[in-house]
């Protein structure tokens, strides 16, 4: 029979995802044929712990002396394959007890099978709260370490942009006072007064004469040296402070939001709901004399 998939790579998937494998060998079909061995052999390479072998309708396998034939030839031909031999060979026998035929004298072992299955997901119910716990203690702490590097980020930012805040005024104070002192130092007296008033003119002449002191001082030859060596101090203070300017990433008021609410949804809910599931499974778990 033909099947849109591949048949032995889904069982092994499956395989990959259950917590036990059963491997059911029937005394009266063909249970040994090679395909069921060679997926059997695969499964054992990769998830040993997994696997049982259980004799099935061990009821229909005849008398004892039968039933120990079968078992014994199902063994070697298990162990015929490298992957499958192994010491302490265990395959319990099973089988559905049927009133209407005849009582067979053979030990039912299906009660193990159950208790095994039971033992399983006990565990695995275990496991997935402890998982759970752990999990939520996780994003919980994830959630802290982001909103606290954010923080940080917009600490480091604001100190940041005041550095280059501060290196970029100063670096168009040095030409700003050059130009206005070049252009003070040119324009007539009476169109200053005129456009900016006697007071205020007068003040900016005030302002600016430490700099035309400095300027007279300079020889000729070297007072434009002198102005191109400040306009380029000048760049160079605002490439740094350009370079003192970048800024880290921080979240959005939104995605800061909504980080809060995914751990107030972790601490308000999951977490109690995590208890009460406990809660819960211990009560199926344990018997009532035992509370």
């Amino acid at each position: 029979m033909k099947y849109p998939y591949d048949v032995n790579k889904t069982i092994l998937w499956l395989g990959q995802m259950a917590d036990l494998i059963f491997v059911f060998f029937d005394p009266i079909g063909q249970a040994l044929c090679k395909r069921t061995l060679n997926i059997v052999e695969e499964l054992n390479d990769k998830y040993v712990d997994k696997m049982r072998f259980y004799l099935s309708k061990a009821d229909e396998a005849g008398h004892e002396a039968d039933r120990q034939k079968v078992m014994m030839q199902i063994v070697q031909e298990l162990c015929k394959r490298p992957g499958l031999n192994r010491c302490g060979f265990d395959m319990p026998a099973i089988y559905i007890p049927d009133a209407s035929k005849q009582a067979v004298r053979c030990i039912n072992q299906i009660e193990e099978v159950c208790k095994e299955i039971e033992k399983t997901i006990n565990q695995t119910v275990q496991n997935a709260l402890n998982s759970l716990e752990r999990d939520c203690e996780q994003l919980s702490n994830e959630v802290l370490l982001r909103i606290s590097q954010d923080n940080q980020a917009r600490s480091e930012n604001l100190s940041t942009g005041g550095r280059g805040v501060c290196l970029g005024l100063f670096g168009l104070a040095l030409p700003s006072l050059l130009l206005l002192n070049l252009a003070l130092r040119s324009a007539p007296q009476e169109m200053l007064h005129a456009y900016l008033g006697p007071n205020t003119a007068d003040f900016l002449f005030l302002f600016t004469l430490p700099l035309q002191v400095v300027s007279g001082l300079l020889p000729d030859p070297f007072r434009l040296g002198v102005v191109v060596a400040l306009f380029a101090v000048s760049i160079f203070i605002l490439l740094v402070a350009k370079w003192q300017s970048r800024l880290k990433p921080i979240l959005t008021r939104q995605q800061k939001r909504t980080l809060l609410d995914a751990q107030s949804y972790l601490t308000s809910f999951v977490k109690p709901k995590k208890q009460r599931l406990y809660e819960e499974y211990l009560r199926q778990s344990v018997a009532d004399y035992d509370l």
